[in-house]
């Protein structure tokens, strides 16, 4: 299994990115290993957005479930930019990872070059960014994987110059959202871009969904699933209990990409 660290110059960002790579390409030949149907196919690319305050890295335990169901996987970061893209020239986040990451992960590796081939997943802010970046680029991503998704779109539209919701003041989500006021209304709303695709007959990614109990964005998930299953939108939606932690992380993660797989 190869752990790869690549750099290379964004023009979504306007300066040179790192990210990190995990492709389960090799066997052991010193041992006798069980047969993995997985290996009989080609490998598929799953792409895991971090949460507010993260970083693209991964961890031993995302390896080892990524590595039984062979998926290869794309660790980018995201900074704190939610996964969109801002007005700020070298803000496209969203482009970074919904386009161009994408194109240059096929063209450099030989990956993801089908949708079918193609998923994306996230925690916390990394969950907002999956499902945006999915709906935003349906004919790219063929799954989504949410865990705990910061879908904070309805809570923040109130907020006023010098406040904050406990997280972060206004004039950080203003830089992310664009104008808070008007943000339902937009694109930068998964909500919204749900009912364009709707509106256009195009195919929306099939959808996973977990949350814990415990968790603080539970009620924001929730309102989430009860949105696209009133717009018949095909979404499997776990709640068990967990807080927004790793624990719960791990434990869905696997789950996902049983799920993917």
């Amino acid at each position: 299994m190869s752990n790869i660290k690549v750099e290379y110059f964004s023009n979504s960002l306007m300066r040179p990115v790192e990210f990190e790579m995990f492709i389960p390409n090799d066997f052991r030949t010193d041992i006798q290993m069980p047969h993995n149907p997985y290996y009989d196919r080609k490998c598929k690319t799953v792409f895991v957005l971090h949460g507010f305050t993260g970083w693209g890295k991964g961890w031993n335990n995302l390896y080892e479930v990524a590595g039984k169901y062979n998926l290869a996987l794309v660790f980018p970061s995201g900074e704190n930019s939610f996964y969109l893209d801002t007005e700020a020239t070298g803000g496209k986040f969203g482009t970074f990872i919904g386009s161009e990451l994408v194109e240059y992960i096929r063209k450099t590796f030989n990956l993801c070059c089908t949708k079918e081939d193609t998923f994306i997943s996230g925690l916390s802010m990394g969950g907002f960014g999956a499902l945006h970046t999915g709906f935003a680029y349906p004919e790219t991503f063929g799954k989504i994987v949410a865990l705990s998704s910061a879908l904070i779109m309805h809570g923040i539209t109130n907020l006023k110059p010098g406040e904050d919701n406990g997280v972060a003041n206004y004039y950080y989500f203003r830089n992310c959202f664009g104008d808070l006021e008007n943000l339902i209304e937009s694109d930068n709303n998964p909500e919204t871009l749900v009912k364009k695709l709707i509106q256009q007959k195009k195919n929306i990614p099939e959808i996973y969904m977990a949350c814990g109990t415990e968790d603080f964005l539970l009620t924001e998930n929730r309102h989430f699933h009860n949105f696209l299953i009133e717009h018949n939108v095909n979404v499997k939606y776990v709640e068990s209990g967990g807080g927004h932690d790793m624990v719960f992380w791990d434990e869905y993660f696997a789950k996902g990409f049983e799920w993917l797989a």
